[in-house]
């Protein structure tokens, strides 16, 4: 047996194609917009009490005063934050970003 290197024996592995990016397949959807909700809290009340609402009442939440908001993107909980001022605006520092797939209370 020839050891040259133009042999069909040779060793070396075939050049792998890549593997296409996943996310470059999917960049015409980047721009699609979705919706986001910046959830201060929630709670479970009665029809009976939302016909009775008026101007000053409170609708007491589950979470604590001082609680992250939740973002949730498209429903989906993604982020929590904190409350800021950015200029004259409002705005929300991003203080945890969630797991994929799980759902955690605020």
């Amino acid at each position: 047996m020839s050891s040259s290197p133009n042999s069909s024996s040779s060793s070396k592995p075939a050049p792998k194609a890549e593997a296409p990016n996943p996310v470059s397949r999917l960049d015409w959807v980047m721009d699609v917009p979705c919706p986001v909700d910046f959830v201060l809290g929630t709670s479970t009340i009665r029809v009976r009490e939302c016909v009775e609402f008026v101007p000053n009442a409170i609708v007491r939440l589950r979470q604590p005063a001082g609680s992250d908001l939740e973002v949730r993107v498209g429903g989906v909980p993604m982020a929590t934050g904190e409350v800021v001022i950015v200029d004259e605006n409002v705005g929300l520092r991003l203080s945890r970003i969630l797991p994929p797939g799980r759902v955690e209370a605020l």
